[in-house]
């Protein structure tokens, strides 16, 4: 499991020792592993590239509406050599077969919403820990973080018009044009291409971008001095930044993602089915 390096001793004073601290916990699709003050959070299918689906939302949820006010810092992270390539195509599928009106996709974009709102306003500071691709849903998930390392390796993309989708997940698109700038974002979206590691660092899709070997290194580094601030500051802090940032986007419409989601779904689904 990947996991911050910081030191175990507890005569260094930067550790995150505890001798009381719970073993690793294994959900049906994450790991999480506490040391200390630093929760990490471990997307865990890497023989399906770590899609998303309904058990890995529920499983997100469990483990981010747990608020404990003692993690400081919430690293998210995944197994194998891809972040997450996405929403589980077969289970939207099945969703549109079970229901045709979309209602399936409906109820899972709620908890899509529910899972990155609770990552950009959990009260300890989220760092998201990306290698290989990060595709749609991946993308989302990481955007929701406060902090994003990635491997010069590491490659975002939203594939979602060429499968006939909006893009509406998790309230991606408003995040993403407060923190990138709605020309670029304009650009790579209807086109659909890939951003690699230092183009993503140049938007700040990424703020820092580091060897492969060398991300858990990033982690500790950014960790280290969050640590060391006063939790009331850092967490009053975060708060304003994210009102700040809030404020910028004016009217945010993403509250409407699983409807236009399932609108659009179920059209399509719609047409093909009865050409």
């Amino acid at each position: 499991m990947n996991t911050p390096l910081l030191s175990d001793d507890p005569h260094d004073p930067d550790a995150l020792h505890d001798p009381d601290d719970p073993d690793d916990r294994i959900l049906k699709t994450l790991r999480t592993r506490r040391r200390g003050p630093v929760l990490t959070v471990e997307l865990n299918v890497p023989e399906r590239g770590n899609v998303v689906d309904e058990a890995m939302l529920d499983d997100l949820l469990s483990v981010l509406d747990d608020q404990d006010p003692s993690v400081r810092v919430l690293v998210l992270t995944a197994a194998g050599q891809d972040f997450c390539l996405g929403g589980d195509r077969e289970e939207f599928a099945g969703h549109l077969a079970q229901d045709p009106t979309g209602n399936g996709i409906r109820v899972s974009g709620v908890k899509a919403r529910r899972v990155c709102d609770a990552l950009t306003s959990h009260p300890a500071v989220t760092i998201a820990r990306v290698q290989g691709r990060a595709v749609g849903a991946g993308f989302a998930l990481a955007l929701a973080c406060d902090l994003r390392v990635g491997a010069d390796t590491a490659t975002f993309r939203l594939p979602e018009l060429a499968l006939g989708l909006p893009t509406a997940w998790g309230g991606l698109l408003p995040r993403l044009i407060s923190e990138v700038g709605a020309a670029s974002v304009r650009e790579f979206i209807l086109t659909g291409r890939p951003l690699a590691a230092q183009e993503a660092l140049g938007l700040s899709v990424l703020q820092r971008v580091v060897p492969e070997d060398a991300l858990d290194a990033a982690v500790d580094k950014w960790a280290r001095p969050l640590l060391r601030r006063s939790p009331p500051a850092v967490r009053v802090t975060k708060t304003l930044l994210n009102s700040l940032t809030a404020s910028t986007r004016l009217a945010d419409a993403s509250v409407l993602d699983p409807e236009l989601m399932a609108a659009v779904a179920s059209e399509v689904h719609h047409m093909r089915t009865t050409r």
